[in-house]
């Protein structure tokens, strides 16, 4: 069964609020199942905007994993702290 991964491409726009995003979001996300493979390390945009700075992929057991996650009371409890501090794109993709 291929894996499911959120994309996650992010402008930080204020950073007092986007850390306590920051500091709750690992924990429940390990919580519901996910995994950080990027984390918002080093990176170059080879070709397109490059506005969106902050890049995080979290890896899921499955697609319908990463949308339940998504979905849930638990991270949806956070989101607002995200929205009210950035700007971003948020893709749910299945895994090759």
């Amino acid at each position: 069964m291929p894996k499911g991964y959120w994309i996650v491409h992010i402008k930080v726009t204020v950073p007092e609020t986007y850390r306590h995003y920051a500091d709750v979001a690992p924990g429940i996300v390990e919580q519901l199942g996910g995994t950080y493979t990027v984390d918002a390390g080093r990176a170059e945009t080879a070709e397109g905007d490059a506005s969106l700075d902050r890049h995080v992929v979290v890896e899921f057991p499955s697609y319908d994993a990463a949308l339940t996650a998504f979905r849930s009371e638990a991270y949806q409890s956070i989101v607002h702290l995200r929205r009210a501090s950035s700007v971003c794109t948020f893709t749910i993709a299945e895994g090759a």
